[in-house]
């Protein structure tokens, strides 16, 4: 599954295609900050308000000095726009892991082209291998990187392993819905075979099993938000990485399945017990 996970989402040239977006929307390339890359770095639903608010609900606080927050993992971290956006607002040192290598060779330009390379690093990995040792991290960040992971068992197991005790897990991911399977396309699958969402009781539970306590589990309400959003501009990421015609397609079937019931979001974050509280 990691092979044609990486067939998916990988994109030739991906480095120049976001550049020459990046600029054709009046963007200095010399002098970026996260503001301007908030429409092309975000690729998740919900964009850099979701990922502000997941911040909100882990606990996170700032401003920071930078450097003086916590070490952060980002699994599946793609663009690198969440993570940057939590060097910048919380101070935090933040390490990113992506499948897809073109993905990282372009939050690597990004991160310094907006000066964040002291603070933010990126590695081509495996959610399901995690190369860090025990302990490493004070907070694991994902937000929609599960979707295409059937292992959720593993997946869990290995951010536990690398998160220190006291720390907190905090993730956004879409679910399945009551309604029955999902309309497709979807942005992160064409076909079922590469789509694995497990329903909320499931997820909970799993998580709940390796070994966390749930802290916040906030079902997160899409529908309204998207039938009244504008279209998104020729920068986003959303178009860079699907396409004009793709992204129609899948708006259309998002649309349908958030009407229906079929999916829904989560954010939710979780604790992992220090030896003295397990």
């Amino acid at each position: 599954m990691a092979e044609t996970t990486a067939r998916y989402w990988g994109r030739t040239d991906l480095v120049r295609i976001v550049l020459d977006a990046l600029q054709a929307a009046g963007k200095d390339l010399d002098r970026l900050d996260i503001d301007d890359l908030a429409a092309t770095d975000q690729f998740h639903g919900g964009g850099r308000p979701a990922t502000l608010r997941l911040a909100e609900l882990a606990g996170l606080r700032g401003p920071a000095e930078a450097g003086a927050g916590p070490r952060v993992l980002d699994v599946g971290g793609g663009l690198g726009g969440p993570a940057r956006t939590l060097a910048a607002r919380y101070g935090c040192t933040v390490t990113v892991i992506d499948l897809t290598e073109s993905y990282v060779d372009a939050a690597r330009e990004l991160t310094t082209r907006a000066r964040y390379a002291d603070r933010v690093s990126h590695l081509v990995g495996n959610a399901l291998d995690l190369p860090f040792e025990d302990h490493s991290f004070d907070v694991v960040w994902t937000q929609n990187s599960g979707m295409n992971i059937a292992d959720k068992d593993t997946l869990y197991r290995g951010m536990h392993r690398v998160l220190r005790p006291g720390g907190t897990l905090a993730f956004q991911e879409p679910l399945a819905g009551p309604a029955g399977d999902p309309h497709f396309p979807l942005m992160w699958a064409d076909r079922p075979e590469l789509s694995f969402l497990w329903r909320d009781h499931e997820l909970r539970a799993l998580v709940a099993a390796v070994g966390f306590e749930e802290q916040v589990w906030e079902l997160v309400s899409e529908a309204a938000a998207i039938a009244s959003a504008p279209a998104p501009p020729p920068h986003a990421v959303q178009r860079l990485i699907m396409g004009d015609e793709r992204l129609t397609a899948i708006a259309a079937a998002n649309r349908r399945n958030l009407a229906e019931d079929r999916i829904a979001t989560v954010h939710a974050v979780f604790h992992k017990p220090t030896p003295e509280t397990a």
